[in-house]
């Protein structure tokens, strides 16, 4: 990029202004929180090695020696039979590896092998097929295709949206506490990568947001939707942002004042929450809870036992408060109801521990046949990404410095092999399909 567009892009706020290491955005590298839901799918393949035939034929022969290649059981048959198999069903097969585990010990084979075989839109296509299985309700499909086309082209707009996307609907969908946090904590992480890596684009923007929110991160849902609003074109949507805006203005400060007591700035925190004890936020436990501490650690005893006693009547089992009055009434004196607050304590820990074991059991049962059994269809999810397709970084430069390097080296070899592989390449979306 010359000086000059450097200065354009920085008038107009379109700067990538955070930069993570490698390790932290490629998939094939950063740690794969959801990958144990989809390694039964690789029960599916039995793996093999190219004749040297084969390789002398293919235009990717030297990179595909000493690689075992993924067939379907049902193709061991064909391949053992020497009638050989499409290299499109091979390309899926690889997809369908890599999707499943990204970190795979030959997936930086398979990258190799396609890139060499085709240019990016095979990940266009692996994208696309993602997004037909997402209107299908068949998400494991889905997102195991956008997994893979990540793997060819780890900052891939479309991919990238449409992976956050496919992780939202699945955790929305399920009740079982471990995937749900698995998949909700990478659904957040790839938004953030998104803004992160393409800021132009609205829609990054606008389902982060909404995960702000979700988390009571109200400042931060704030700063992003208004983001979303200065680069979205649809009006409906952003009169939607703006009206969410104005329901988040009052959580946004109460928050803001919560943040300065954590940070020991009590009476400025003071100053920010008093005023909602008597707004309809009158009856929020958290509200009061913050400002029990606040007036003990600024000498406000009478009015912190107040506080921590309304925060019990609002939610009678909430340990931290408890403690709190316990720690006053014994720097007091106050022998019986330390003692009260004690017994209390200990009887709330026990039966919680008690609860969290059972439910523990329950989670990882669950979990477990998550991880063992194919999940049935979930409600269709339409994946779009509006202006995207008109944006110049949807496509990164170096995916298309690698598509022209592609074309040259097809220009290069003899016409018969170039003319049978363009041909089949316009059913490649159709032919991702299979489970």
């Amino acid at each position: 990029m010359s000086k000059e567009k450097k200065s354009i892009a920085q008038n107009m706020g379109i700067t990538r202004t955070v930069i993570r290491p490698r390790e932290e955005c490629d998939i094939q590298l950063r740690e794969d929180r959801i990958g144990k839901y989809f390694k039964k799918y690789l029960n599916k393949f039995v793996f093999v090695e190219f004749s040297e035939d084969f390789m002398k034929k293919s235009k990717a022969g030297d990179l595909m020696r000493g690689v075992p290649i993924p067939l379907r059981k049902k193709e061991i048959k064909e391949f053992a039979g020497g009638e050989g198999i499409d290299m499109l069903v091979l390309a899926e097969n690889m997809a369908w590896v890599m999707g499943c585990d990204p970190h795979f010990k030959y997936t930086k084979d398979y990258v190799a092998i396609l890139k060499k075989l085709y240019n990016y839109k095979l990940y266009e296509g692996m994208m696309k097929e993602g997004r037909d299985a997402a209107e299908r309700g068949d998400m494991d499909n889905a997102c195991i295709h956008f997994r893979a086309s990540l793997c060819m082209q780890y900052n891939y707009l479309h991919s990238m949206y449409s992976y956050a996307r496919a992780c939202r609907a699945m955790y929305l969908h399920s009740r079982n506490e471990e995937y749900v946090g698995r998949f909700k904590a990478e659904s957040l992480d790839w938004f953030e990568l998104l803004v992160e890596t393409h800021p132009r684009f609205a829609q990054g923007y606008y389902y982060l947001g909404y995960a702000y929110l979700n988390l009571g991160l109200y400042a931060k849902a704030d700063i992003t939707w208004r983001e979303f609003i200065r680069f979205s074109h649809n009006n409906k949507d952003k009169k939607e942002i703006r009206k969410r805006l104005d329901q988040i203005t009052e959580p946004r400060q109460i928050e803001a004042g919560c943040n300065e007591i954590t940070a020991g700035k009590y009476e400025d925190g003071i100053s920010l929450l008093e005023p909602f004890l008597s707004s309809r936020f009158n009856d929020w436990w958290p509200l009061h809870y913050y400002l029990g501490v606040a007036y003990e650690m600024t000498g406000r005893r009478s009015e912190a036992v107040s506080a921590f006693r309304k925060v019990l009547q609002l939610n009678g089992s909430h340990l931290e408060t408890m403690k709190e009055l316990m720690s006053i009434y014994e720097d007091e004196g106050d022998r019986e109801n330390t003692r009260k607050y004690r017994e209390k304590i200990k009887l709330i820990e026990a039966a919680m521990e008690e609860e969290h074991q059972q439910h523990l059991e329950e989670i990882q049962e669950e979990d477990k046949k998550l991880e063992e059994e194919e999940p049935e269809l979930m409600e269709p999810e339409h994946i779009d990404t509006g202006d995207a397709d008109k944006m110049a970084d949807a496509v990164p430069a170096d995916a298309k410095d690698d598509a022209e390097e592609t074309s040259e080296d097809l220009a290069d070899a003899d016409e018969e092999e170039v003319a049978e592989p363009k041909e089949k390449r316009k059913g490649l979306v159709k032919r991702f399909g299979k489970k």
